[in-house]
């Protein structure tokens, strides 16, 4: 048995250079970039580099045989295969934990991957305010939500940067109150929190979104943080925030601030215990909803919505 494990760490090496050889230096450099988003490769063979604040960006090319052989290494290191009857793969990076989708012919005319970086460091509010991404009221307003324990709804398109402003929240929950404890629920691991007393979960498919958080709420959280709401958990999640676990924060795919309002009543209608009418509770239980978007400029914050309830079929909201 230990005469294997030399065989096993040796395997693991070659794996390793095998996968950085073949993603390059372009790549790897761009990994390694603590403002790097998103790195995509498109069938034509041009790179795209995505980074926090800024416009997105050609940075190299990588051949359609340098890129194929990229994802059939990544696939061995998966234990999986791409091949042309099953031309796609998802998973998690082995480089340094991003998440990776990536396809090859026939479903593409040359392969094509995109890497949602995950964050290397977890950048600030003050980042934000830098970077331009985040105006310094946009900012105060945040601060003062979160402090006060309000609910918070991150919402945007995909790419826009939820997670990683997300990531930026937290820190400043950690930075106000560190004695806090957290609980953080994913289906795939995502979210940097530095809390000093936090519990992440991750969703499987015996335990889902809806069973995390019920346990999450057995277990004495301050707050309750989902990284991403798609289905029948939010109604869950919004009985939480609004049964003493408030101060939460949760993510959710829409292209406005009041189309996430309307996407989080229909995954609450998705729950087998939905009540009749949903609005209210939204409007009891979500405080603020951020949107954040990529625009030609670089991700900005184009939008925070203060709600103060639901009444005579229209949300309330205050001014900002």
């Amino acid at each position: 048995m230990t005469a294997s494990v030399p065989e096993i760490t040796l395997a693991a090496l070659r794996l390793d250079e095998s996968l950085r050889r073949h993603f390059g230096p372009a790549v790897l450099a761009a990994l390694a970039d603590p403002k790097t988003t998103d790195l995509l490769l498109n069938p034509d063979g041009i790179l795209w580099q995505a980074r926090l604040g800024e416009r997105m960006q050609a940075i190299g090319r990588m051949s359609a045989a340098q890129a194929e052989m990229a994802l059939r290494t990544l696939a061995a290191a998966l234990h999986t295969t791409i091949t042309a009857e099953k031309p796609w793969l998802e998973g998690i990076l082995p480089l340094d934990g991003s998440r990776i989708a990536g396809q090859i012919p026939p479903v593409v005319t040359a392969p094509a991957f995109a890497i949602r970086k995950r964050a290397v460091a977890v950048l600030t509010l003050d980042d934000y305010v830098t970077a331009g991404v985040l105006s310094a009221e946009q900012q105060a307003l945040l601060l003062n939500a979160l402090n006060a324990h309000r609910n918070i709804l991150v919402v945007g398109g995909t790419g826009s940067g939820k997670t990683t402003l997300t990531n930026a929240i937290l820190q400043a929950i950690v930075d106000h109150s560190p004695d806090e404890r957290l609980f953080i629920i994913e289906d795939t691991g995502e979210i940097q929190c530095r809390a000093p007393n936090s519990v992440a979960y991750v969703a499987t498919t015996d335990f889902s979104l809806t069973r995390a958080v019920r346990t999450a709420m057995r277990m004495n959280p301050d707050r309750i943080i989902v990284g991403e709401v798609r289905g029948p958990e939010a109604l869950d999640l919004l009985l939480a925030w609004n049964s003493g676990h408030s101060g939460g924060v949760a993510t959710l795919h829409a292209d406005h601030a009041r189309g996430g309002l309307t996407k989080l009543a229909l995954y609450v209608t998705q729950h087998p215990h939905a009540p009749a009418v949903v609005e209210p509770l939204i409007g009891e239980a979500v405080h603020v909803v951020v949107h954040i978007a990529l625009t030609p400029a670089g991700r900005r914050v184009t939008e925070i919505l203060r709600l103060s309830g639901f009444r005579d079929g229209q949300y309330l909201f205050l001014p900002t």
